[in-house]
């Protein structure tokens, strides 16, 4: 969220006609058993190992314990960046669309570790990329490319790469945003979408608290224990339940451990200059344009945390009044932003995707 952005309703894509490709690549189906896709016409090709993710990205470290679930991928944009994805194999059965997952301002892939695997299950692909300047994605010498036009694009270099040409994308916060940007610069691209605590207008006391936290320096600690601690000071209004466990975990997925032993934010500091001198209003972050695109002709579910305070409940009201396609559910005790492993919002995203054929 480093507004305000220029709305642009153009996009350009060559569009090719393919036999033999998979609906796991987000192709769908024609006549006579053809499928057609959107491609650009110089292709790039996803490579992954874990060797190369340790070589590049050796002075930040790995963000955490790396489970067997998924495949490193790395993609190249149109500026020349190298960025990170995690990609999680479909479980063995139907043939599906897959799933993109798209995190918050200030965190990473890891915020899907326990939310892939489920979507996985129910026979869909899932990419969970680390945006620019966060993770294991490479950071951007010119921070005035931090913004949600600039990620979208870099989402659209993703698809482009791996021949993705259809999917369904679940956004978090700053994710649904650049979902919302994505609906307006390939219309084709999106089949449904569930936006996590993310709307067209979003509350001023909400991002004031954001651009305050995400604008301070940098902090670095030594243990997991003091870093758990500090996001749990900064997080318990959110989620007021949340354990001593849960507060470690969640610091394992926002910080990581550089070869000096000293854990740090796992972002690029300079993501958050924009905060530092922008006053932050409610209107600058309108999008409302771009969530019409989106809810036009799509299905949206909305997860939002009854307690958050960056999406007001009658924001929620009028994002339902503009969609006639809307679904919303509301998870208690829980603010900005669930975490999507609650059982009402995991029951309601697996309905949703279930729905999807």
């Amino acid at each position: 969220m480093d507004g305000p952005w220029p709305i642009n309703f153009f996009y350009c894509a060559n569009i090719v006609i393919c036999c033999k490709e998979s609906l796991v690549n987000g192709y769908f189906p024609l006549t006579g058993g053809v499928l057609i896709g959107l491609k650009p016409s110089s292709q790039r090709q996803a490579t992954f190992t874990h060797e190369a993710a340790e070589q590049h990205h050796t002075e930040r470290g790995l963000l955490m314990r790396k489970p067997p679930a998924y495949a490193d991928r790395w993609w190249s944009t149109d500026d020349g960046l190298r960025l990170y994805a995690r990609d999680y194999a479909a479980g063995p059965g139907r043939v599906r669309l897959p799933v993109i997952c798209l995190h918050g301002l200030t965190r990473n892939s890891a915020d899907f570790e326990d939310v892939a695997p489920y979507i996985a299950a129910l026979d869909r692909r899932v990419i969970v990329p680390d945006i620019r300047g966060r993770g294991l994605s490479e950071y951007d010498q010119d921070p005035t490319n931090y913004h949600i036009w600039t990620y979208a694009r870099d989402i659209l270099d993703l698809c482009d790469s791996m021949g993705i040409g259809q999917a369904i994308f679940v956004g978090t916060s700053m994710g649904g945003l650049i979902t919302m940007v994505l609906s307006t610069l390939r219309p084709t691209l999106i089949r449904a979408a569930v936006l996590n605590d993310a709307g067209p207008v979003l509350s001023a006391k909400g991002l004031a608290r954001i651009s305050s936290y995400a604008a301070q320096t940098h902090q670095v600690f030594r243990n997991w224990h003091d870093a758990a601690v500090y996001i749990a000071e900064h997080n318990k209004v959110a989620f007021p339940n949340y354990t001593p466990n849960d507060w470690q975990k969640f610091a394992k997925r926002v910080f990581i451990k550089g070869r000096d032993g000293l854990l740090r934010p796992a972002y690029d500091p300079r993501i958050t200059e924009a905060f530092k001198s922008v006053t932050v209003t409610a209107s600058t972050y309108d999008m409302a344009p771009c969530y019409m695109s989106l809810a036009t002709g799509r299905r949206i579910l909305l997860v939002r945390g009854a307690l958050s305070d960056l999406l007001e409940d009658s924001e929620a009201v009028s994002m339902a009044s503009l969609s006639p396609q809307f679904e919303r559910v509301d998870i208690d005790y829980v603010g900005h932003a669930p975490m999507l492993t609650e059982p009402p919002a995991r029951a309601a995203i697996t309905d949703f995707l279930e729905s999807q054929g």
